[in-house]
């Protein structure tokens, strides 16, 4: 299928590894640029190699922290500046701690916003200029499964996907003539490192627990009874980007192999420190 992505520029923040990188990959095998931004210069620096071995068009590295807000937006200006344009506009970010919504006080609520909701929109308000004066765009958020499915147990992630959500979808509605879209993107449990890191962490509270049996029991959630990997992500991720998607817009995508149908039990989730899904 041709996705009409040859020569786009796109923007993947937190592209270094995990989810974004995933959709880095794809979009570069796709033909188009792609500029790559992360905090950690070593992993971004590994990621520009990764990209380079599938890309069809050039690639661009950058360290920068999304939180910085001033220096994310000269980043966004910088890429569309070299490039010559921008298209596409990835963001993908950590996720905060787990826990049920009392766990939590004031300052871990603002934490949560902080570094969940703020960026997206900052960096989106930078995007949108280059966005318009190209008549052609697509903004895609990368949140999980809680921005459409309450989960007690994830209540921070569930108020900042949320808004996330409202956001894109109030942004859809502003902007559909100008020939951009915007979606979110709402995964359940993908193997990334993150998701391994998670799965560890989980397991050294039960004694003799595996991080490999961790990671299937979070599989259990969903109707396939295993978790994601990062392609099956990335593969609707780059569909959402491409000419083919040009009438979808203002939607929350739940990619989680059927878990909305399955209820809101986590079987894999017990009593964690705060930092376990971090």
């Amino acid at each position: 299928m041709e996705l009409g992505l040859r020569d786009k520029v796109a923007l993947v923040a937190g592209g270094s590894s995990g989810l974004g990188l995933a959709v880095a990959k794809e979009l570069a095998a796709e033909g188009a640029h792609v500029a790559i931004g992360a905090r950690d210069p070593d992993r971004l620096a590994a990621a520009g190699r990764a990209l380079a071995k599938v890309a069809r068009g050039r690639v661009l590295t950058t360290s920068v922290d999304i939180s910085d807000y001033p220096a994310a937006r000269r980043w966004v200006n910088e890429v569309a500046a070299d490039l010559g344009a921008l298209h596409i506009v990835v963001v993908s970010g950590g996720s905060p701690p787990a826990g049920p919504a009392s766990n939590f006080d004031l300052g871990d609520y603002q934490d949560a916003v902080g570094s969940m909701v703020f960026p997206v929109v900052n960096l989106t308000l930078a995007a949108l200029p280059h966005l318009r004066a190209a008549r052609w765009g697509r903004l895609l958020f990368v949140a999980s499964e809680t921005a459409r499915v309450p989960i007690p147990s994830l209540a921070l992630s569930g108020m900042g996907r949320t808004a996330i959500a409202r956001f894109a979808q109030a942004l859809a509605a502003e902007t559909g003539q100008d020939g951009i879209t915007v979606n979110v993107l709402a995964p359940s449990a993908t193997r990334t490192e993150m998701t391994e890191r998670a799965a560890a962490r989980l397991a050294a509270l039960t004694p003799g627990a595996d991080p490999e049996a961790q990671l299937h029991a979070m599989g259990q959630h969903n109707a396939l009874h295993r978790i994601a990997c990062q392609e099956e992500f990335a593969a609707v991720a780059v569909f959402l980007a491409s000419e083919r998607a040009s009438f979808v817009t203002g939607q929350v995508h739940l990619i989680d192999g059927g878990a909305s149908v399955m209820g809101t039990e986590l079987p894999h989730f017990v009593t964690a420190p705060k930092d376990t899904y971090t």
